[in-house]
């Protein structure tokens, strides 16, 4: 109604002849609004599958309910309220994640029927997959969705419109970089071809970190290495953290992103006729490089003692008792290695000057290739080649001189040889596949960049290995106590700042 009754101003004012103010400011609005309608930006809720199962059970049995059950019988309810006061769009999308099947998106529509006074609110349930094995089981589990009746609603309403979200972030904690990317460039096709099928309309969702370990990197360049069809007109993506204010706290350099997003999303979206994935051409390849890596990447993580040398060698449990995120750093209160969030799994090896989950794995899996494959690859394959010029830039952020310092805490000479090993195996492939004689060569202003800050962030290092030996120590006094938990905090901002790296 808003857009049509501009347009009758416009045509109004055209008529009379001021043709300069009908189509200046007037039409910038009318692009606002067909852009915006009338939300700039929409409320989305996430939760994790289990707890929506837990309330239920709790819901069903009629017992004494739990503060995690109360908390999503609250947030229905103010999904509710905002839907009530300012229209359904405000507040419609619910993220479930670690979707595992349909009955997972199904809870959701049951808790909103279960804590309705008579008006049950709208929303479309987004499943959110995060492991190999549920990335791998992602078109199955949408064929039982589009069975569930409340989507089928939907589907009705919404121009049988569908989104999906993929997880970046755990998925690459569980396999490693190369087999989690490799894995999610499949779900993708999958579902496009899927969609395509099906007739819907599928956005997907990528839920990327900042942090080169949770999918992070040059947006641009990530939109293009998609599936093709993927895309069709729509990307869209989690933006989080320290990559808010690197992209868009500048109005020039927010810009000059916000333009790359959109020309790659257009030239990717644009038809060229019987376009074929260039993964096609590497499956063998794929194949190849994909067990070599995870192979090597779970021996690491699942090694006897590994959960206990990473407390260690790590400022993990340090940073879980700073105020600086807005979950808590493990899910449930567990101490066990899958219950550790992805974000501070990944900020912990940044702090180390490790980068680990930016690189570990690859030198295993590019070592199982022939190295000519692996270079055509590289030149004609967009997935490969930003996959490998992400895990250089990961590898050119490491300080292994430093990092040994911190692997030395753990007293695990096994471990210590084995990341190191692997750090040099992926170092020597990486360069050998790329062609370069030293890493970043050819991005020569980011080489430049991270050696004028690495003395600087060098001497940050060595002081927060001094305040976390002090801080471990249970003869240290309370006040030195204090001044090394104040060193501490102060270090972290400083790594952090200096490597443009958190989680």
């Amino acid at each position: 109604d808003l857009a049509r009754d501009l347009k009758t101003a416009q045509e109004s004012l055209a008529a009379a002849g001021a043709v300069r103010l009908a189509f200046g400011e007037l039409q910038n609005l009318l692009w606002q609004v067909d852009t915006f309608g009338f939300h700039l930006a929409e409320l989305e809720i996430r939760q994790h599958s289990t707890v929506h199962e837990g309330a239920l059970t709790e819901l069903r049995a009629g017992g004494r309910r739990s503060e995690l059950t109360r908390e999503v019988l609250d947030t229905m309810r103010v999904v509710a309220s905002l839907q009530d006061r300012f229209g359904p769009d405000s507040c419609r999308r619910y993220v479930v994640s670690f979707t595992r099947g349909a009955r997972d998106v199904a809870a959701v529509y049951e808790l909103a029927r279960a804590t309705s006074m008579g008006k049950i609110p709208v929303l479309d349930v987004i499943p959110l997959f995060e492991t190999l094995d549920d990335l791998a089981h992602a078109t199955q589990v949408m064929d039982d969705v589009l069975r569930l009746e409340p989507v089928r609603r939907r589907l009705v309403a919404n121009d049988r419109q569908v989104e999906v979200m993929l997880g970046y972030s755990d998925s690459a904690k569980e396999a490693g970089p190369l087999s989690a990317t490799l894995a999610l460039h499949d779900a993708q096709a999958a579902l496009t071809t899927w969609a395509r099928k099906n007739r819907v309309r599928l956005t997907l969702f990528h839920g990327r970190g900042g942090a080169l370990g949770r999918g992070g990197g040059p947006a641009n360049r990530a939109v293009r290495a998609q599936a093709p069809g993927s895309l069709a007109g729509r990307f869209k993506v989690t933006e989080q953290g320290e990559v808010i204010f690197a992209r868009y706290g500048n109005r020039a350099i927010a810009r000059r992103h916000l333009e790359q997003v959109t020309s790659a999303v257009l030239e990717t979206s644009a038809p060229r006729g019987s376009a074929r994935d260039p993964a096609r051409d590497f499956r063998a390849l794929a194949a190849m490089i994909d067990r070599p890596a995870r192979d090597a990447y779970r021996a690491l993580v699942d090694a006897p003692g590994f959960e206990k040398w990473f407390l260690d060698v790590s400022p993990i449990e340090e940073l879980g008792r700073l105020r600086i995120a807005s979950r808590p750093s493990r899910r449930s209160g567990g101490r066990r290695l899958e219950d550790l969030r992805a974000i501070p799994w990944v900020f912990a090896w940044s702090q180390m000057r490790l980068n680990l989950p930016g690189w570990y794995g690859m030198g295993s899996g590019l070592s199982a290739g022939p190295l000519d494959d692996l270079r055509r690859a590289y030149a004609e394959w967009p997935l490969f080649n930003a996959m490998l010029d992400n895990a250089e830039m990961s590898l050119a952020k490491t300080d292994r001189r430093i990092a040994e310092r911190y692997l030395a805490l753990g007293e695990r000479s096994d471990l210590t040889a084995k990341v190191l090993g692997e750090y040099d195996l992926t170092k020597e492939w990486v360069l050998a596949v790329t062609g370069h004689r030293r890493l970043l060569e050819d991005r020569r202003v980011l080489s430049w960049a991270i050696e004028l800050r690495n003395p600087y962030v060098d001497a940050l290092s060595h002081l927060q290995l001094r305040a976390l030996r002090a801080m471990r120590n249970s003869r240290t006094s309370r006040a030195d106590l204090a001044r090394a938990e104040r060193v501490f905090q102060l270090t972290v901002n400083g790594i952090a700042a200096g490597l443009q790296n958190t989680g």
